[in-house]
């Protein structure tokens, strides 16, 4: 049986810009929602991260897909509750994309160091690394949970792009600015 994604975006775009409240207890309520985030992004073949702020719910729990950058197939989605960065570091630009603003893509200055602390799904607390891509995806999720959208961090309009097809079948970068109205 297929499963109903979750609207990954409010009607109310307000919603995405409401930071999180803290989780106090890994209960059934936050198991609950890990799963419908787990079903939701894995409902999204694309997706390699998920924050609860864009299913409407704000709560700091989050998911990531790690290893899925340059043709690699991301692993399986892990929980962050309470996800903390305690340092970070070796900021560049990169790709950036967002569940929420379907087709839409940029490049964004983020780092590709991040120690971050927090909870797993099991309420176990955590001391983490992530590195490269994978801090990327770690530094965007968690922006959620504060209201920080990628878009926000776009340093200039020719920086946002969409995706198509050209004459031969290749996809392509096409500027914003370039793109029919």
């Amino acid at each position: 049986m297929a499963v109903k994604p979750i609207v990954l975006y409010s009607k109310n775009p307000e919603a995405l810009r409401k930071k999180s409240e803290p989780v106090r207890k890994v209960n059934r309520q936050i198991k609950n929602l890990i799963k419908d985030l787990k079903d939701t992004l894995m409902a999204h073949g694309n997706g390699i991260g998920l924050a609860a702020p864009q299913i409407n719910v704000h709560k700091r729990v989050v998911l990531v897909r790690l290893g899925g950058h340059d043709e690699e197939e991301p692993g399986p989605p892990i929980a962050l509750i309470n996800p903390e960065i305690v340092e970070a570091g070796d900021e560049r630009r990169d790709f950036d994309g967002c569940l929420s603003f379907p087709g839409l893509f940029a490049e964004t200055v983020r780092p590709h160091y991040l120690r971050v602390t927090g909870l797993d799904e099991w309420g176990k607390p955590f001391d983490r690394v992530f590195q490269g891509f994978d801090a990327v995806v770690v530094h965007h999720e968690i922006d959620h949970l504060n209201g920080v959208l990628f878009i926000d961090r776009v340093e200039k309009v020719d920086d946002l792009y969409t995706v198509r097809e050209d004459e031969d079948g290749k996809l392509v970068r096409v500027p914003v600015t370039a793109a029919p109205r």
